[in-house]
């Protein structure tokens, strides 16, 4: 059997796959079972967060493995708990941390968190969260719920959990809160949804707004969180310190790593809630290690030398073939080319891949940009070669 066959046989086919066999990689650059070279500009999706084959991310896991690599939390794990410490530092953040192994279970952690506050804080029970239109929280069936996408509520996986509504807007947030809302939970960089940040003034007004009512804001950093744009938390570059964040991809660098933080460190006793893998000592050695790589990239300032070069290449880019596309999107090295339509995208996509890029899409007519925050310039210049060429060919 072809890779491929086998791959069609015995996997259950919930993607839409390309079957280019990746065999090895360095930095940002891929090599598939021929030799050939690909630039990786989406990084498994936001998750290599320090490139393929990273020095110090590869010798921590391979340390960490000659000694342990699991053991359950019924015990303590000693890079467990420095890595927690790590996020809090790193953020400013005086709260906890859950370990579990993804971004979907950070929010379904997060989603508890608010339920067990609005149960046990008040007379009168709270128990609904807003969300916005165009957000996605995850795959699972509460966080599919919680999902602002009506193509994700399929009838096929019904009935849904209650208590999720969503808004078109920030500013639509405010009347529908009504007495049983406990928690409004937004990204501030919508990823799926097109790469759309929020204005700042606005997620400033909510969150005073919602400190002030004592509802919880849950901010939704899977994509976002550590350093994708341009500060640990993307909270930190709004100013804001929300009661509940959640992250995963590019925290483990490759290994299945998600965390929900919260300031309500009383709110979750023994028992109510757990995960056999969330938090083992190989995860969590791998998010020190991409933490040691990132937090001396960002205090060199290299990340933001990096952030500036990719963005110039593509407001070059977005202004050459301004027929194709409307408008540049994103903060930090979380980017996206708004095109005109639905097809170009899938064009731009495939192209870019014959001519050995990797870019991806995103909801509301996007070509979406998620490299290794370690990408280097010379990655970034040949990179945005190979995107000219795959554009100029449609």
């Amino acid at each position: 059997m072809t890779l491929e066959e086998l791959d069609k046989e015995y996997v259950l086919q919930t993607y839409t796959r390309n079957y280019t066999n990746f065999v090895s990689g360095e930095g940002s650059t891929l090599f598939d079972e021929n030799g050939r070279d690909y630039i990786d500009f989406a990084a498994g999706i936001a998750v290599n967060s320090v490139g393929h084959n990273n020095p110090v991310l590869v010798n921590a896991l391979c340390e960490q493995a000659h000694k342990i690599i699991h053991i359950s939390n019924l015990q303590v794990i000693e890079p467990q708990a420095k890595l927690a410490e790590q996020i809090c530092k790193l953020s400013n953040y005086d709260g906890a941390i859950f370990f579990a192994n993804s971004g979907a279970e950070a929010n379904e952690g997060a989603i508890k968190i608010a339920r067990k506050y609005g149960e046990t804080k008040f007379d009168k029970k709270k128990f609904k969260v807003i969300t916005l239109e165009h957000s996605f929280h995850g795959r699972t069936i509460t966080t599919v719920k919680a999902t602002g996408q009506e193509s994700f509520h399929s009838p096929n996986f019904s009935p849904y959990p209650d208590g999720f509504s969503y808004v078109n807007s920030i500013e639509n947030i405010y009347s529908n809160i009504d007495d049983e809302t406990v928690a409004v939970l937004i990204e501030l960089v919508q990823g799926e949804g097109g790469v759309q940040p929020f204005d700042r003034d606005e997620i400033q007004g909510l969150y005073k707004f919602l400190k002030a009512h004592d509802i919880l804001l849950i901010v939704d950093e899977v994509q976002t969180g550590i350093y994708r744009t341009g500060e640990m938390l993307a909270s930190n570059l709004y100013e804001i310190e929300p009661d509940i964040v959640t992250m995963a991809k590019g925290l483990g660098g490759g290994v299945p790593i998600g965390a929900v933080m919260t300031k309500h460190k009383d709110i979750l006793v023994a028992g109510d809630h757990g995960s056999t893998f969330g938090g083992n000592y190989l995860s969590t050695t791998a998010g020190l290690a991409v933490l040691e790589v990132l937090s001396k990239l960002y205090e060199r300032d290299e990340l933001h030398e990096t952030f500036i070069h990719f963005e110039s290449k593509l407001r070059e880019i977005a202004k050459k073939y301004s027929n194709l596309f409307e408008k540049e999107v994103g903060l930090g090295l979380m980017r996206g080319l708004r095109a005109k339509d639905a097809q170009t995208v899938a064009l731009v996509v495939s192209n870019s891949m014959k001519e050995g890029l990797i870019v991806i899409k995103a909801g509301r007519n996007t070509v979406r940009f998620l490299p290794a925050l370690t990408i280097s310039r010379a990655e970034i210049d040949e990179g945005f070669k190979r995107f000219d060429k795959a554009i100029s060919s449609i």
